[in-house]
């Protein structure tokens, strides 16, 4: 039997229209699931890039343009907090090995240890004045190479590498003679021997603070000092392959913490950069200062000091009415003396009646947060500074300096500080925390 042929489909206008629209809903089907898919693709990258790439890029601040990237801050906040942890197992060693109190220094660095925000804001204040310090050095043509970081990282306390064997430096203090007393203040002060040759060297501190010095005392610990203390240079005990390796350690431990060799490196380097600009705007530091010799008599109420004031005034020994009265008991057991000091030493108040005060005479009481100060001025004089206060005052000079400089930029708007650093401090490593908890 023959087989029948198929009958032919019959393809009219609107069923060749229907599949038309078929064929395009699927072509738009598929296109809106691969749009889709490519976007969704594209956020997942973008996230990935955000966090790891683009938000670190971020700046945390900009110092007259320059930027201070994200990532550089968060590396610096976590070699600040290796050096914190490091300061702390050292008193901690000390406290437990020699039974020396060392209670208020482990205190001011758990306290920051377990303060991000603080830490973050210090070393973020930190980076914004090593940036004002640098562009001044440019401006100034002062520069750092990289021989010059390697030499400091070597003679770090860190590492105590010296290739040259350089010799242990010694400060040679200059000598020099007070003025000889007068007459006037022998009768005065009859316990003191005429003139003095003596080597401008800081007398041994008592155990007992003077209440008259300048007192600092805040809440918050002062900002720690983030690099090594530079080390007693001696002859190197050991090669330079015993540095290199020591060197390459160091550098795998802080990378476990997230801190790049380049971060590492870059901290030596601008405490070079302020070391050299420091040399440069304190070059012109005086190397005397005007200088006075006082004693007095502190006492807490009005009572005292009318008891007081009436001894002085009936004749009695100042250094016996000092020894007795006086609160101040460090230099109440020397007849109240306090030796010779300079401005910025004292309290304000004081300061004032001592560089004001008439050689000899017992001057009117003046009240400051200690007390009330009796003070007899005993001689005034330019006097040559000490090593320490010659350092102190240059030191007084470079910070007087940066205060007036990242003042001056924030007033101009050249400095701006973002408060996104504040959602992306680093956390705190688990090893940090373990031994917090200790």
């Amino acid at each position: 039997m023959a087989k029948q042929s198929p009958t032919p489909k019959i393809t009219t206008k609107k069923h060749v229209a229907r599949l038309e629209r078929e064929r395009q809903q699927v072509t738009l089907i598929k296109t809106i699931s691969i749009t889709a898919i490519v976007i969704v693709t594209l956020l997942i990258v973008y996230g990935i890039l955000d966090t790891s790439y683009l938000q670190k890029r971020k700046p945390v601040a900009e110092v007259n343009g320059e930027k201070i990237s994200m990532s550089y801050w968060q590396e610096r906040v976590q070699f600040s907090r290796l050096n914190l942890v490091n300061n702390l197992q050292l008193y901690q060693s000390y406290q437990q090995s020699f039974g020396m109190d060392f209670s208020q220094q482990i205190q001011q660095l758990q306290f920051l240890l377990q303060s991000p925000e603080t830490l973050g804001q210090q070393v973020l204040d930190q980076l914004i004045d090593e940036a004002l310090v640098r562009q001044e050095a440019q401006k100034l043509g002062i520069s750092v190479t990289k021989d010059e970081v390697e030499e400091k990282i070597q003679g770090s306390a860190e590492f105590n590498f010296f290739p040259n064997g350089s010799p242990t430096p010694t400060i040679t203090p200059t000598e020099f003679s007070l003025p000889t007393l007068t007459s006037r203040q022998l009768t005065m002060y009859p316990a003191t021997p005429s003139p003095t040759e003596v080597l401008t060297s800081t007398p041994a501190p008592t155990n007992t603070p003077d209440p008259a010095s300048t007192a600092t005392s805040t809440a918050a610990p002062a900002t720690p000092t983030f690099l090594p203390q530079p080390a007693t240079l001696t002859a190197t005990p050991y090669t330079l392959d015993g540095y290199t390796e020591q060197y390459g350690n160091s550098i795998d431990s802080i990378k476990s913490f997230d801190v790049s060799e380049s971060t590492f490196r870059s901290v030596y380097e601008n405490q070079l950069y302020s070391e050299k600009l420091l040399a440069e705007i304190a070059k012109d530091t005086p190397r005397t200062a005007e200088q006075v010799w006082a004693r007095h008599i502190l006492v807490d109420d009005q009572i005292s000091l009318g008891i007081v004031r009436t001894l002085l005034d009936s004749g009695v020994d100042f250094a016996k009415v000092a020894k007795q009265y006086s609160k101040d008991t460090g230099s109440g057991a020397n007849g109240g003396d306090l030796g010779w000091f300079e401005r910025g030493a004292m309290v304000a108040e004081f300061e004032q009646a001592a560089f004001s005060q008439e050689i000899g005479v017992i001057g009117k009481p003046v009240k400051s947060s200690f007390g009330y100060h009796i003070i007899q001025v005993l001689d005034r004089q330019e006097l040559p500074l000490t090593a320490s206060q010659y350092e102190q005052n240059k030191q007084t000079t470079f910070t007087d300096w940066l205060t007036k400089t990242r003042a001056e930029a924030t007033t101009a708007g050249a400095l701006t500080i973002l408060d996104v650093w504040k959602e992306n401090i680093p956390a705190l490593p688990a090893a940090f925390s373990q031994l917090l908890q200790q």
